[in-house]
């Protein structure tokens, strides 16, 4: 099939994403007259197109995913951790009365054959959602308002998911924030330089044995029984949020591969990580890259408005820890990445995971620096 034969073709899009989108679309129970389909968003994990149909006169949009199954190698079980999930907060906001409440979740398109995924030809995994149209995400939180908003967002996410039955949900990547295999991985990939760039990284490296101790508060308090285990997004930087164009209100948590078994502190942590500071993961000016403590304190109203009803005192306090550990891990992954030769981030630039290392570092410095005045703010909000 050629490009004048592919109803799918567009000039942005991968080729053979292009063929393999018109293949497995019409696998979906999707009605109508197709008009059209783009390219979408900008994720280096998961392949997106969007599909434009005409439904009796309605224009309706669906965003279609190919999984990567190379980091998800069991998209099966992802997609029945994100039907579960969708469908039980879907149902409790009819139970409601939210009016809005198709943009208010995901809601998943199943294929033909009633389940939530699709295949195509050659192995790849699809999934197909109902587009949520007059929303957007952030990139960067531009004031404390927005900030409270998205903590909000995430309180109310896990507060959504409290009660949902058993069983437990699959593990969509087992570890993923296991500080202490992170470690193992990073001394491995250190000991065997495969890309010969350990020793532009003694700094960043030394950084990184002088806190492992800390960095395993979490992983150990959850392993030990010490703080709950919960449902939770796992992934909660703030494009993950989407927001309504028009009242600028949280709508819901998107991107939910890795919805699963963890810490309510994982979800926390990686927001503060993303919306105290006004510099962007990759920035190299280490200057700009400071933690503020107006949008820390703005961002952890707006979660326990919505998380301090079904926080256990020992949950509290780790709160604090909570960014900074995020923060950590991210900083180790990146560090990790770079010594293996840029294997898993997609870089753009000569030292990119190094650079993204960096900053990192330089906000868990700056968290450091304002030790004193974070505890000061939980205590205030959450109590001694």
């Amino acid at each position: 099939m050629d490009k004048r034969q592919n109803p799918f073709h567009n000039e942005n899009m991968n080729p053979s994403l292009d063929h393999t989108a018109a293949e497995v679309v019409n696998q979906f129970a999707i009605y109508g007259e197709f008009e059209g389909a783009s390219s979408f968003g900008s994720g280096h994990i998961n392949d997106t197109f969007q599909s434009r149909w005409n439904q009796a006169g309605i224009r309706i949009r669906y965003t279609h995913q190919r999984i990567n199954h190379t980091v998800f190698i069991h998209p099966d079980q992802v997609m029945e951790n994100i039907q579960r999930v969708t469908a039980h907060i879907a149902r409790k906001l009819r139970a409601a009365g939210e009016k809005d409440w198709t943009r208010r979740t995901l809601t998943v398109i199943p294929s033909r054959d009633g389940k939530p995924w699709a295949r195509d030809s050659q192995g790849g995994w699809w999934r197909t959602y109902l587009f949520i149209e007059r929303a957007h995400t952030m990139e960067l939180a531009s004031s404390p308002r927005e900030a409270r908003f998205l903590g909000a967002s995430i309180g109310n996410f896990q507060k959504q998911l409290a009660d949902l039955p058993p069983p437990r949900l699959h593990d969509s990547i087992p570890d993923f924030h296991n500080m202490e295999k992170r470690y193992r991985r990073f001394y491995e990939a250190l000991s065997r330089d495969s890309a010969g760039r350990a020793g532009k990284a003694e700094a960043e490296t030394a950084f990184m044995k002088e806190n492992e101790e800390r960095g395993a508060i979490l992983i150990r308090a959850l392993r030990e029984g010490k703080i709950p285990e919960r449902i939770t997004h796992n992934d909660t930087k703030m494009n993950n949020i989407l927001v309504d164009d028009g009242d600028s209100r949280a709508l819901c948590v998107i991107d939910l591969d890795t919805v699963m078994p963890g810490t309510s502190l994982f979800d926390l942590g990686d927001l503060i990580r993303t919306v105290t500071t006004r510099a962007e993961e990759d920035e190299r000016d280490l200057a700009r890259v400071c933690f503020d403590p107006a949008y820390f304190k703005a961002l952890l109203e707006g979660y326990l408005s919505e998380a301090l009803e079904f926080l256990t005192d020992t949950e509290k306090t780790f709160l604090a820890e909570s960014g900074r550990n995020i923060t950590q891990i991210m900083a180790l992954r990146f560090l990790t990445d770079y010594l293996e030769g840029d294997r898993y981030y997609h870089v753009s630039r000569k030292g990119h995971n190094l650079d993204r290392c960096r900053n990192q570092i330089a906000l868990i410095r700056s968290m450091d620096a304002q030790w004193e005045k974070v505890l000061g703010i939980i205590r205030s909000l959450a109590g001694p």
